[in-house]
């Protein structure tokens, strides 16, 4: 049964949280109820937010939301919700179900409205599939031999790229400023704070990624999550083909990886937190490409690990191709 939908079973438990009460009614001078999908999001509401608001994740710290199944637990965390904040671009897949059984009747923030959007290239199978079946088949089956993460014709990674975050963030400020008037010069003064950081850790990674040798400058990650970093700071990332966060790659799948890295003379690969390391592993043991470390794409660390923020991620993802690309 395919892990990327809520099966029958579980979509009924949803639905029958619809007919919960809410457990709690939110009234000004009290925190502002947020849910973001998954911890990035959490993350930026938090900076922008701060005291005002009380803000969860529906994927957690090094959870990945390709392959996320809502409880009913999350639905009623939903629903008591007055702030959703989703990353849109096709990400979170199961979100129009997870909304429609909460009765989520509160705001939206769509974080990444305004930017701009990296195609994928054509003919790109991502590994998995976010979306419905398009001929509204019963989706209660397998999926394509987890070859189907469709997005779509677009990378939703948008957050990789700090310029994009400052749009996430000046989205985030705007939508709890509708949600919560009385608090908008609050939310715009965090949000200009915060921006401020983010500027300057952008010029930063400009700067360090260009005295990079561009012969040096090329990546193989688990999936392709950083065409968006690669893109603003002047790298190559090449995804592991037939890879997925869910299901392993065939034999033949495989011989193809081990020529690729061959082939393109690709010195380090590098994990990523979402996905299981064997499998790199095994490439790194057959080409001789070094593991250059674990790269956070999807999720935050838990809050003891070194990306606990978006910050924290960009940085620790920096500091760790940065260690493996510059010579000797």
């Amino acid at each position: 049964m395919s892990n990327f939908y809520l099966n029958r079973r579980a979509l009924l438990g949803l639905a029958l949280t619809s007919a919960l009460p809410v457990g709690s009614v939110w009234a000004a001078g009290q925190p502002l109820p947020v849910v973001a999908s998954f911890s990035i999001l959490q993350d930026l509401t938090r900076q922008v937010g701060g005291e005002l608001v009380s803000v969860s994740a529906l994927v957690g710290p090094d959870g990945d939301a390709h392959v996320f199944e809502p409880t009913p637990q999350q639905a009623r965390q939903l629903q008591q919700a007055k702030v959703l904040v989703s990353n849109g671009l096709d990400f979170e897949g199961w979100l129009p179900r997870l909304k429609k059984a909460a009765g989520f009747k509160g705001q939206e923030i769509v974080a990444s409205q305004g930017i701009a959007v990296r195609a994928l290239p054509k003919g790109h199978d991502h590994g998995h599939d976010h979306g419905a079946d398009k001929a509204g088949h019963d989706l209660d089956h397998d999926h394509d031999h987890g070859h189907g993460h469709n997005h779509g014709p677009n990378d939703p990674h948008a957050w990789q790229d700090v310029k994009n975050a400052i749009v996430y963030v000046r989205n985030i400020a705007k939508g709890l400023a509708t949600a919560d008037p009385a608090n908008a010069a609050q939310y715009d003064k965090q949000a200009t704070q915060y921006i401020a950081r983010l500027t300057a850790l952008d010029a930063s990674l400009r700067q360090r990624f260009a005295a990079v040798p561009a012969a040096r400058r090329t990546v193989v990650s688990t999936h392709d999550a950083f065409g968006y970093f690669a893109q603003a700071y002047g790298l190559r990332f090449v995804p592991v083909r037939g890879l997925s966060t869910e299901s392993e790659p065939s034999a033949r799948d495989m011989a193809a990886l081990v020529k690729q890295v061959r082939e393109a003379r690709i010195g380090a690969i590098f994990l990523e937190n979402i996905s299981d390391p064997r499998l790199l592993e095994q490439l790194s043991r057959e080409t001789g490409a070094a593991i250059g470390g674990r790269l956070y794409s999807d999720a935050l660390s838990p809050a003891t690990g070194p990306a606990a923020t978006y910050i924290d991620m960009v940085e620790t993802n920096a500091t760790t191709l940065l260690k493996a690309l510059q010579p000797g």
